[in-house]
């Protein structure tokens, strides 16, 4: 079976200069959209655009409906912003996007981008997750915009580090007013002043789109897709976007105008409606640090203020990005994704209301619930950042499983998955891997009768694999090796023979 896939992107920042990073509308994050389908239905879903294109051929721009028909101002307050006419246009959009269309967006945040290059010489190591300290980094700068250590990584680079230094001492102090709210920014930030040292900066920072073709590469052994082709929007002579797709190993990949293909256009609207809920969090979240308090930061409760079209508006955006085909590699971030974080769990929290009325009922304390739940997630993914999450998909075998990286077989619904056989007494195994599974239960491969075969580990051991995890992302590779797990009691040990 052939698929096709058409790629477009937003935010788009070709060179990464002080100028980009400083103008009023620049927005970090960039985010590339590929949707694609089986060829056979080519014509249904061609259809269906071609009708939705002429609903709304006033909004066109030379001939084209483009992502530039969105508007911030109707994102003020996420979709309780829009009215009854911006409704029904984005009710339509979303609409489009049923379960035979494969979605794939990843987001990469440019400062990341930056900060990769300039702490390239850094690397982990047993001891020390540098990883996490370029996150801190990241994290600090997207959050706080400092001035100067903005200005020094592209107008005076050789005191950036000496600036750096210079702003996570001052926030250190700024924080000591607020420390319980700041007690675990303290410490990275601490951590990240024992590390740092001089770097070597690069002459310019003309952006990559390796990553986002990465994972969509990733996505098509995922889902076992072998015969298909790539269709990228034409951006000019240079062809850097077709060069990276071809770099990663896509085949049959080329460059059209997105007048002649349906999908580029859907792939540039869905881009645009992501960009623009991500942006409107993104600046509602963000505090205002110039008088150097330290305060707690909540949306509006107007976000919440939703009618019941506009609950369902995120209800049918939720179905689009979180349920229909739910693959591993259906999104793709690097180590900064906050705001792609925020952005799903704005759609899980909208989407377990009933209706207006219960949302409405306790209106004030919405911003408080929501930011309750958004940490919970962002701390999640941090942890999964931290450990690397050597569970990943090899091939799709079946509707409901895939195989691990050791050729296991594991269940997408963890709980299908068997716990591993633990008898009163020593259990001796010949463990091949440790890992998580994407709801952060720790999972355990071993060889039985020479097949790879993988198990839940019970609760009791997720600390115990959180640490061989993380041992294997500093370089110390624990595994194969026999390992024995006793239960002695009612307690359950571990020993590595």
């Amino acid at each position: 079976m052939e698929y096709e896939f058409f790629y477009d992107e937003t935010e788009h920042s070709r060179k990464i200069n002080y100028h980009t990073v400083t103008a009023n509308n620049y927005y970090d994050n960039f985010i590339s959209v590929i949707v694609g389908w089986l060829s056979e239905e080519e014509q249904c879903i061609t259809d269906k655009y071609f009708a939705f294109e002429s609903k709304y051929d006033f909004r066109k721009v030379d001939g084209e409906l483009k992502s530039q028909t969105m508007k911030s101002k109707d994102f003020r307050l996420g979709f309780a912003s829009l009215n009854k006419h911006t409704i029904d246009f984005y009710d339509d959009l979303i609409s489009l996007f049923d379960e035979k269309i494969i979605i794939y967006f990843s987001t990469a945040s440019k400062i990341e981008y930056v900060i990769h290059q300039i702490f390239a010489d850094y690397h982990n190591t047993m001891f020390v997750d540098i990883d996490s300290m370029k996150y801190s980094i990241i994290k600090a700068i997207n959050v706080y915009r400092p001035a100067k250590v903005i200005e020094a990584i592209y107008e005076t680079p050789q005191i950036f580090v000496n600036e750096l230094r210079s702003f996570l001492e001052s926030q250190i102090n700024k924080n000591k007013a607020n420390i319980i709210l700041k007690e675990h920014e303290n410490q990275a930030f601490e951590e990240i002043l024992m590390l740092l040292d001089d770097t070597e900066m690069p002459e310019t920072f003309d952006w990559s789109y390796f990553a986002s073709f990465d994972g969509f590469s990733k996505l098509l052994t995922e889902m076992n897709i072998s015969d298909y082709k790539l269709i990228i929007d034409r951006e000019g002579d240079e062809s850097h976007t077709l060069f990276s797709a071809e770099y990663v190993g896509l085949q049959n990949v080329t460059e059209e105008d997105s007048k002649d293909y349906v999908g580029i256009r859907m792939a540039d609207m869905l881009a645009g409606l992501i960009s623009k809920l991500m942006q409107s969090l993104k600046n509602e979240l963000t505090g205002d640090y110039k008088d150097g308090e330290i305060k707690k930061t909540l949306l509006d409760s107007g976000w919440f203020a939703v009618n019941q079209r506009q609950l369902d508006l995120y209800k049918k955006l939720y179905q689009v990005i979180c349920v229909n085909n739910d693959y591993w590699y259906k999104s793709y971030a690097g180590l900064y994704s906050d705001d792609l974080v925020a952005f799903v769990a704005l759609l899980q929290f909208m989407n377990h209301f009933e209706d207006e009325e219960d949302i409405r009922q306790e209106l004030k304390m919405q911003p408080e619930y929501y930011n309750a739940f958004v940490c919970e997630r962002l701390q999640e993914r941090y942890q999964m950042m931290h450990n690397k999450l050597p569970i990943e998909p090899i091939v799709d075998d079946g509707e409901d499983y895939f195989y691990n990286q050791r050729g296991a077989k594991v269940y997408k619904d963890i709980s299908k998955q068997p716990t591993l056989p633990l008898h009163e007494g020593q259990n001796k195994y010949y463990v091949l891997s440790v890992g998580f599974a994407k709801n952060g239960e720790s999972l355990v491969t071993i060889s039985e009768n020479e097949e790879p075969v993988c198990y839940r580990l019970p609760g009791e051991y997720s600390e115990w694999a959180m640490t061989v995890v993380g041992m294997a992302n500093m370089g110390e590779k624990l595994f194969p090796e026999e390992v024995v797990f006793s239960l002695v009691d009612g307690q359950y040990y571990v020993d590595i023979l």
